[in-house]
């Protein structure tokens, strides 16, 4: 099974095709770039409107795949910003009516989930997912992804952007805070917000900011928020792990790109006698070939649906999605 796949939930247009061996064929994508500020989803979705037709051609040329070789055409439904998910929901619908292919709308989230799954081997990880816009804990349960801890407030990427925006950076924060990271030595204290197996960021970004305007040194800040940050994310997944008893963890989203964050977690698993297991970086960040993927899983069971019940859907949760692939649904499956 061949599909293609279009994400457009934030600040990447990126289109990927996957066969049914997770394999990925052919994968484009371009990132809008604000010039000041954080991401204005009108002109994100104008960014994604220009540049996806493109990123079809590149992907089909890359891959050496005809429309007609397609087994379906996949879309990002959600969650995401509204103007950036129609654009991408509106090409998806135009290349199914074109080239005649059934329409498959996919979770965001749960698209990270899959590609991580398969790449790595594993058949049942725990999964950290960590992104501009969401911060989640995942477990797979009766039919569907379950979320057993996530932000209260703001997710990991959208306060590391904030936060670097606020320092006098531009977005993106995480990549640049990073760099920054690895010049620090001093770590100072920061609210360290962990509610369970929830987080919360928003008292940390308003302690760093101050701190900064008290002319404490940026690398410093930087290092400190690291340090911090993904120590709270390295607590809750092991809380996750123990209460679920999983031998293996996966990283997913944009933040899971980062170093200190996978060292951290990979020290803990292993000190669990776990596995761990990330993406490379072009399947971690929003990418058309994990959406292509897991279209192709769902409409291998029969998942697809007409263009005018294709209406996405920004606020979509990860467990309100269900999962036939994983665990038909049945007697007793939750729904």
């Amino acid at each position: 099974m061949v599909v293609l796949g279009v994400e457009s939930t934030a600040h990447t247009a990126s289109v990927g095709i996957t066969d049914d061996r997770a394999q990925v064929l052919g994968l484009a994508s371009d990132m809008y770039r604000p010039p000041s500020g954080g991401i204005h989803p009108r002109e994100a979705a104008n960014h994604h409107v220009e540049v996806l037709p493109g990123l079809v051609e590149k992907a089909l040329a890359a891959a050496s795949v005809r429309p007609n070789e397609l087994d379906a055409v996949a879309f990002a439904q959600g969650p995401g910003l509204g103007p950036c998910l129609r654009a991408g929901a509106t090409v998806a619908r135009m290349l199914s009516l074109a080239w005649r292919r059934p329409l498959v709308p996919v979770n965001h989230c749960v698209a990270h989930v899959e590609i991580a799954r398969a790449l790595s081997g594993l058949d049942d990880p725990l999964l950290l997912y960590a992104s501009g816009g969401n911060t989640q804990v995942i477990a797979y349960g009766r039919g569907r992804y379950r979320v057993l801890g996530e932000t209260l407030d703001i997710g990991i990427g959208n306060f590391l952007d904030k936060l670097w925006i606020g320092l006098g950076g531009t977005f993106p924060g995480g990549p640049a805070l990073e760099a920054e990271a690895r010049l620090g030595t001093e770590l100072l204290p920061l609210p360290y917000s962990v509610h369970g197996m929830d987080v919360a960021f928003s008292g940390m970004l308003t302690a760093t900011l101050a701190l900064r305007a008290k002319g404490v040194a940026r690398p410093d800040l930087a290092y400190s928020v690291e340090t911090t940050a993904y120590a709270m994310l390295t607590e809750i997944t092991e809380r996750a792990i123990a209460h679920r008893r999983k031998s293996s963890v996966a990283l997913g989203g944009g933040v899971a790109c980062n170093e200190r964050l996978r060292g951290m977690v990979r020290t803990m698993a292993e000190g669990r006698g776990a596995t761990m297991f990330a993406p490379p970086r072009s399947l971690c960040v929003d990418n058309g070939a994990m959406i292509a993927w897991a279209g192709g899983l769902a409409h291998a069971r029969g998942r697809s649906v007409p263009v005018e019940r294709s209406a996405v859907e920004p606020r979509q949760r990860t467990d309100r999605v269900l999962t036939p692939w994983r665990e038909p649904p049945g007697p007793g499956t939750a729904r």
